[in-house]
């Protein structure tokens, strides 16, 4: 089963499924100048442009009725810069072929999400991210960018050059222009150990602050109906190198992980009444480990099970007093929840329009097996969200509009002035980009 969107008879899906559309035609550029000339040609011919990467936004940020542009032969690193510590890179180059590239050069990124099949491009305009401390999204390691404007030209942006486009086109949501190339800060290969364990959930929240202070990067998945959770915490190692066994890996990343829980997820599906039995069997399921690898080998891992997402960031403070009313809003609902609840941390930024932007930040993802209803999960999810002032991926589902982000991101109006200069006819503008910054 491929992990990147399908785009069979001229219809676009994206991965998780709940996104379509017809766009009148694609156009796959190998070239910046390629790009540049689909953009004009696009504007001559009275059409919307989108850039699509893997498709794993749960939200239709990228569908379009106009040109859709496929980034796929833009891949590769243009440059290493070993004296700055820095790498540009194509922006349709997938984050698993970037990592491992860079492994083979003694290099990494400092952090990444837990995925790693989206376009570098794709995963930093929707503020793709891990969880740390100290360090933040796949975006806020951005030190320079390149895009081609409305008009069809190439703009490049840096701390020192375009500040205030820079300031916002780390996560430009596809509005801005579309993203060529990424510069990214890079360091030398690091080794992390990654401690793995349950723990009750009740320990986790009245415990959550040393946690997060002791560690790292330090996540958890709560199972709902159940106490349980599963804890992860990543720290930076002096080795040596003791990666998970490849017998081990199978068993636990790809039998239990992936194809008991497959498993778990169609049962689920037939029968709601048995979802809090299985979530207690599969809460119990993955026994405590600890291994040492390279970056990429500890904070991502597959996922094949097919889901769709919806995810908020709140106040890091907010965090314990925010899931302990999700989890009160489940056990009242008559909800049967098959997918564990994931919870990461970031610190502030400075980006515009990220979702840590100017606040330490947790991040609670909910998730449902793709093809279950998941509508009335996610809005009473959503309220509780709301009520803390959090902040929705953009990739993810969610119902939110202009007139709310304008109150919980302070620097909106900044953002959608710079979108008003480079894309005053909005040709980069689809539904979801009308109803999330207005037309």
């Amino acid at each position: 089963m491929s992990s990147t969107a399908s785009g069979t008879y001229g219809t676009w899906r994206n991965w998780g499924g709940n996104v379509s559309a017809r766009p009148a035609r694609q156009v796959a550029p190998a070239s910046v100048e390629e790009l540049a000339a689909a953009v004009r040609r696009a504007r001559e011919d009275g059409l919307k442009v989108k850039a699509v990467g893997t498709g794993h936004s749960f939200t239709s940020i990228a569908a379009t009725d106009g040109v859709l542009i496929r980034p796929h032969l833009l891949t590769g690193i243009r440059d290493i810069d070993r004296r700055s510590m820095t790498v540009t890179v194509e922006a349709g180059t997938p984050l698993k072929r970037l990592n491992a590239a860079l492994a083979r050069e003694g290099l990494s990124l400092t952090n990444m999400g837990d995925i790693m099949e989206q376009t570098v491009s794709g995963a930093t305009s929707t503020g793709t991210h891990g969880t740390g401390r100290t360090s933040g999204s796949i975006a806020a390691q951005i030190k320079g960018l390149e895009l081609v404007t409305a008009d069809g030209s190439v703009l490049t942006c840096s701390e020192k050059e375009n500040p205030e486009v820079f300031a916002a086109a780390r996560i430009g949501l596809g509005a801005l222009g579309v993203v060529t190339a990424i510069t990214f800060a890079v360091e030398p290969l690091f080794l992390l150990t990654a401690r793995e364990e349950p723990m009750p959930l009740e320990r986790v929240l009245s415990e959550f602050d040393q946690l997060w202070a002791e560690n790292e990067h330090f996540e958890f998945y709560w199972f709902p109906h159940t106490g349980n959770t599963t804890t992860k915490r990543n720290n930076r190692s002096a080795g040596p190198r003791r990666p998970v066994g490849r017998a081990a890996a199978w068993f636990e990343d790809e039998f239990l992980s992936n194809g008991v829980f497959q498993v778990a997820q169609w049962a689920g599906r037939a029968a709601p009444a048995a979802v809090p039995a299985i979530a207690r069997i599969s809460s119990r399921a993955l026994s405590a480990r600890t291994y040492t690898d390279i970056p990429y080998k500890v904070f991502t891992s597959p996922r094949r099970v097919r889901f769709v997402e919806m995810e908020y960031a709140v106040p890091r403070a907010a965090l314990v007093e925010t899931l302990r009313e999700l989890r009160s809003v489940v056990d009242r609902s008559g909800l049967r929840i098959s997918f564990p609840v994931e919870v990461r941390t970031a610190p502030a930024d400075d980006i515009t329009l990220s979702t840590a932007s100017g606040r330490d930040s947790a991040y609670i993802a909910v998730h449902m097996y793709r093809g279950t209803p998941y509508q009335a999960y996610f809005t009473a999810a959503e309220r509780v969200f709301i009520a803390h002032e959090g902040r929705p991926h953009w990739g993810k589902v969610h119902t939110r509009d202009a007139e709310y982000f304008s109150g919980v991101y302070p620097r909106f109006g900044e953002f959608t002035a710079l979108r008003d200069r480079l894309d005053p006819d909005r040709l980069f503008q689809n539904d979801y980009l009308r109803r999330v910054l207005g037309a």
